[in-house]
């Protein structure tokens, strides 16, 4: 898996978040969704801060680019 998707699933967990709701709160599918978790798609810039923002989380930590989450 690759360091965003591991951190972006992460996340997702320590905030007790479904799939779903982070996906209905993107306002996209849950399978959508699902394809950044398993790595096989990346977001924009636009929905990367608002994944960010949702889990309270920095855009360098879900990157990869430091290991502080905050």
């Amino acid at each position: 898996m690759v360091p965003f998707a591991e951190r972006l699933q992460k996340a997702r967990k320590k905030k007790r978040f479904t799939q779903k709701e982070v996906a209905e709160y993107l306002k996209m599918t849950e399978r959508s969704y699902q394809h950044y978790e398993g790595g096989s798609r990346r977001p924009n810039y636009e929905i990367l801060v608002a994944i960010a923002d949702y889990l309270e989380v920095t855009t360098d930590y879900l990157l990869g680019r430091t290991d502080e989450p905050n």
